[in-house]
């Protein structure tokens, strides 16, 4: 209401001054000295109020602008923290999600903006065309046809801008990628290790060159265009200006018509041209609405798995169960599992073996549901994992990823994290620092657990690999009511002794829950109550440490390969 309300104001005020600078000049020709002076206060106030009015619209534009961007940007996050994780590894998706964030802090305000000054300039445009009515019907169709040719072009050369940046989006996701891995701490010993500066920095140099001759291309012809076809504008504001001048020769015009006529003429072309003006940039803001909308929109329902027949296997009541599963990652021909049928008895400890790709990871994110079987089906306790409620599901399991999130927060959010309804609970996590056994880690902290980590912000600690990793498994320790708990190779950082130590630990506090655990070293993995080796997606070999060395087949070849480096 605050908007329309300064908007038709700030178009009935103009015209209101426009038709008070005619009577001032009325008054000077006639020398009347009071009238003059009441005519010129009257306009000292209009002008004030106008500047007010104008001042206003601006703050409450900006107040809407902050209000609605922010919430739009909470739409866009909302929705993202309902995406599964295959929507994260879709390039396609993942370019909808860049284009719907990079417009979203300023197209909704533009829109509404643009509608209001629509409106505005309407209400200017009609006052204007009454003023001129009185001297010229011919004066106010010109007025009207002579902005239209420079807004066709403007809108058309605005549809031609939308398509070429929305084209080279994934470019452009190259573009900040590359700028992210020469500006942070990341990656900046491998960038200055390996001297990969001046190699990453050409790359983005071309890509931003290519962008710099396209969007120049592209604003010299608009350019081009926008001059010619002003220029048409301009010679009907000068062709309406002559004949009303002649006329005042003529006396046929009083001075202060022929000063009304002209502002109204040029001030009525310049309301219709920013009227058309701000249509085509609707135009434009709803074609990049766009992306939000078809990012905003319902999700494309998940493809129903093939059925394919049970295994032989019969059902655990109790434990987990992989009853043939297959999985391929979206937009893939090949399997990433295939024909997966193993049963895991509740507290029993597992370890995978297999060479890096052979789909250990696959095998977890499918067992926490990040994923769902293409085809077959897994149980828990006898139940579908389709069947469970994700919360449900995974608060009873704990896991932490060989690529472990390094939050930017205190220690104690990057541990309490693991379960977020008892962040706050200081006591339960000290717990999880213990059995992740990061409490050195913690005492050697200056604030402890309130020391924030990581460089990105003021007083930010940086942890070793080895630390992170155990403020990681301290993490997944938070959750106490787990009872299957997942470590795929999370230890990669530490040493042997210490990934051993941890392994101790982790099998002591595990003794009543199931664990499953990855590997690559064998002193490690012998800890497992059974060994599964899965190769190029499928469960080669199954047993325990001793079993599968008196097999001696691929296990044992593993093995013997390790132990010969110990040698």
């Amino acid at each position: 209401m605050g908007i329309g309300a300064l908007t038709v104001m700030n178009a009935v005020l103009p015209l209101a001054i426009a038709y008070v600078g005619k009577r001032i000049v009325d008054a000077v020709v006639a020398h009347d000295a009071h009238a003059t002076w009441q005519w010129v206060l009257a306009e000292l106030g209009l002008v004030a109020t106008l500047a007010g009015a104008t001042q206003a619209l601006s703050l409450v534009r900006r107040i809407v602008g902050a209000r609605l961007g922010l919430d739009i940007n909470v739409a866009i996050l909302e929705k993202a923290t309902t995406l599964e994780l295959r929507h994260f590894e879709d390039p396609e998706f993942y370019d909808r999600l860049t284009k719907a964030r990079r417009e979203a802090s300023s197209r909704p305000l533009s829109v509404i903006t643009r509608a209001f000054q629509m409106l505005q300039s309407v209400i200017s445009l009609f006052g204007y065309a009454a003023l001129l009515l009185r001297f010229s019907g011919w004066a106010v169709a010109a007025l009207l046809l002579a902005a239209i040719p420079a807004t066709v072009a403007e809108m058309r050369f605005s549809t031609h801008a939308f398509r070429l940046r929305n084209w080279r989006s994934p470019e452009s996701r190259k573009l900040m990628y590359l700028e992210y891995v020469l500006s942070n701490d990341e990656h900046a010993k491998e960038v200055k290790l390996f001297g990969l500066g001046s190699h990453l920095l050409t790359r983005y140099r071309d890509i931003g060159e290519l962008f710099y001759r396209e969007d120049t291309d592209l604003s010299k012809r608009a350019a081009k265009w926008a001059y010619v076809l002003s220029l048409l504008a301009t010679l009907t504001f000068y062709g309406c200006y002559a004949s009303m001048a002649l006329s005042a020769v003529r006396g046929t015009l009083t001075l202060g018509d022929l000063t009304l006529g002209m502002v109204a003429f040029r001030q009525g072309q310049q309301a219709f041209q920013s009227l058309l003006s701000a249509f085509g940039g609707m135009v434009e803001d709803n074609l990049y609405m766009s992306n939000l909308f078809a990012y905003l929109a319902p999700l494309s329902p998940v493809p129903v798995p093939v059925p394919v027949p049970a295994s032989a296997l019969p059902p655990a009541r109790a434990g987990i169960h992989f009853d043939n599963v297959g999985f391929r990652y979206p937009g893939r021909e090949e399997w990433a599992l295939r024909h997966v049928n193993v049963i895991i008895p509740e507290r029993q400890s597992l370890a995978l073996v297999g060479q890096n790709g052979a789909g250990k990871t696959t095998f977890i994110k499918l067992l926490t549901r990040l994923y769902e079987p293409t085809e077959g089906r897994i149980l828990l306790d006898g139940k579908d994992l389709r069947d469970w409620d994700e919360a449900d599901l995974r608060r009873r399991i704990g896991v932490v990823f060989q690529d472990f999130a390094q939050y930017q927060f205190t220690a104690r959010e990057n541990v309490g994290l693991g379960s977020i309804d008892d962040l706050e609970d200081i006591d339960q996590v000290g717990r999880a620092v213990s059995k992740g056994g990061a409490e050195a880690v913690v005492a050697g902290l200056k604030q402890g657990l309130e020391t924030p980590l990581g460089r990105w912000f003021a007083d930010g600690v940086e942890l070793s690999g080895g630390q992170w990793q155990k403020i990681a498994l301290a993490r997944a320790f938070m959750r106490e009511g787990a009872d299957i708990l997942v470590l795929d190779e999370p230890t990669a950082a530490l040493d042997a002794e210490a990934e051993h130590a941890v392994f101790e630990r982790f099998r002591e506090l595990t003794r009543d829950k199931t664990s499953i655990l990855i590997s690559h070293r064998f002193p490690t993995v012998r800890m497992a109550d059974r060994i599964l080796v899965i190769e190029h997606g499928k469960v080669v070999e199954e047993g325990t440490h001793d079993a599968l060395l008196a097999q001696n087949g691929r296990y044992a070849h593993l093995f013997s390969l390790q132990a010969q480096g110990y040698l």
